[in-house]
């Protein structure tokens, strides 16, 4: 096994510092994406599977082919995105993997960002060949980013606070809703849980709360309107997997296991704030 072929395992390529390092790119310096670099994240995209056991067929795109384009992004050759099945917890499922591929392709030095809303829709599921029943949430560009952000990026950024995270205590809390976790509590889960702060959501709205309690990690959606389509598929929830992500690989990274579950510990979370899943962690 070659060195890059090593890289397309999970516990190889440092996620911890891919999280700590990733930021959404929208500028990009127009140099196409290399054969060996697509060739890295088709194949690790194949084995990047996720906790709810759901498939999901990734594709990468040439922009230009198959003209696709998205009026938030400058300079990018090349699309990922993927297709699956509308099933229960699907939309977890796909901000895991997706989170995964992200990760990645930011440990080979290539931009990303999660787009759902800002494309021609239409012209995306044509390429990746969209079928019955199947769902495409979203898609990122991929490349090279360029030594300087657009004005339009720049200004994008700054109208979502793109650079800053809700603090510690009011994402995780000790036991119930009553009790923030601080980070001098938080004990062998303090950099964990501090990946799952940094990660991305849409429009910055950071929806994952988690509870610890007894060597377990309770995660909640608290839900933002605007976010829930008519059919009742939940962007939000798309955050959620994103954030489980974060957490399972950096758990793993510093040698604990995890295992996910759907026991409701039944807290009182308040409105607005819907169990999601469990991780516990030995």
């Amino acid at each position: 096994m070659d060195n890059d072929t090593a890289k397309s395992r999970d516990d190889v390529f440092g996620a911890v510092e891919a999280i700590r390092a990733r930021r959404s790119v929208r500028t990009f310096d127009g140099q196409p994406l290399s054969q060996k670099d697509a060739g890295m994240i088709e194949s690790y995209a194949s084995e990047a599977s996720n906790p709810f056991g759901i498939p999901i067929t990734w594709k990468i795109m040439d922009a230009e082919k198959e003209k696709l384009s998205s009026p938030v992004i400058v300079g990018a050759s090349h699309y990922i995105t993927g297709k699956m099945k509308r099933v229960p917890k699907a939309e977890e499922a796909f901000g895991y993997s997706f989170e995964k591929i992200v990760l990645f392709a930011q440990s080979r030095g290539i931009g990303t960002t999660w787009i759902a809303g800002t494309m021609n829709r239409q012209a995306f599921e044509k390429a990746v060949g969209l079928g019955e029943g199947e769902v495409m949430p979203c898609v990122s560009p991929l490349g090279y980013p360029a030594s300087k952000m657009s004005f339009r990026e720049t200004v994008m950024r700054g109208s979502i606070k793109a650079d800053t995270r809700d603090d510690f205590s009011a994402l995780f809390f000790d036991g119930s809703f009553d009790t923030p976790l601080t980070p001098d509590k938080a004990g062998r889960l303090k950099d964990v849980l501090e990946a799952v702060r940094l990660s991305p959501s849409a429009v910055n709205r950071q929806p994952w709360r988690v509870v610890i309690s007894g060597g377990k990690a309770h995660f909640y959606e608290k839900r933002s309107g605007g976010y829930v389509s008519s059919d009742g598929w939940d962007i939000q929830k798309i955050d959620i997997g994103i954030a489980l992500c974060h957490f399972d690989l950096s758990a793993k990274e510093i040698g604990l296991d995890t295992a996910l579950t759907f026991d409701d510990p039944g807290l009182d979370a308040g409105d607005g704030v819907s169990y999601i899943a469990t991780y516990a962690v030995s």
